[in-house]
């Protein structure tokens, strides 16, 4: 049902131009989009901020070219990939991703603050894709045959990205005082 509503409201934007189709759409995704970029940045949310705008941008400049070949959200999940691989490759030559500076503005206003560095942390640990596949499967419950679609290789190679970086990170964790047992 959700799907079809998609495609419905990919229809009014394409056919009678209707901006406030597309609004419902920003509305529904731009919380995970937003939060898949929070994730790939180590906790940015600036440009988490900035990169959730360029990829709603992306898509509604480009709606014309989604072919209903895979769910509306996947075709997203793909803009905001590349959006997201666009941005790293341009930075390559300044600064590598391991130097992002956390966001520290809303560091009184997060719960559970210090647990959430860690994670951020034990992120950064990984190789752009790891943390890509692990973000949209563990933290978006994203399936990984969708996966595969978003960032263009097959399941047996997402499930391996999955495995190495889910390793990475249990080491990472442990080796930081997390047992497995609440801390």
């Amino acid at each position: 049902m959700s799907q079809l509503n998609d495609i419905s409201l990919v229809a009014q934007v394409v056919v009678f131009k209707n901006t406030r189709a597309f609004n419902q759409l920003v509305k529904k995704y731009q919380s995970p989009i937003r939060r898949f970029f929070l994730n790939l940045t180590c906790g940015d949310s600036e440009l988490s901020d900035d990169l959730a705008q360029d990829t709603f941008i992306k898509a509604y400049t480009n709606i014309a070219s989604f072919k209903n070949l895979s769910s509306f959200s996947t075709w997203l999940y793909r803009i905001a990939y590349n959006i997201f691989y666009d941005y790293i490759r341009s930075r390559k030559d300044t600064a590598d991703l391991d130097s992002y500076e956390v966001d520290r503005t809303h560091q009184t206003e997060q719960e559970n603050y210090g647990q959430k560095q860690d994670v951020y942390q034990s992120l950064k640990t990984l190789k752009e894709v790891e943390r890509t596949c692990i973000t949209l499967f563990y933290m978006e419950d994203t399936s990984i045959d969708k996966i595969a679609g978003i960032i263009g290789c097959p399941p047996g190679t997402v499930k391996s990205h999955l495995s190495r970086g889910k390793t990475k990170l249990a080491m990472y964790l442990k080796e930081n005082g997390y047992d497995g047992n609440g801390r």
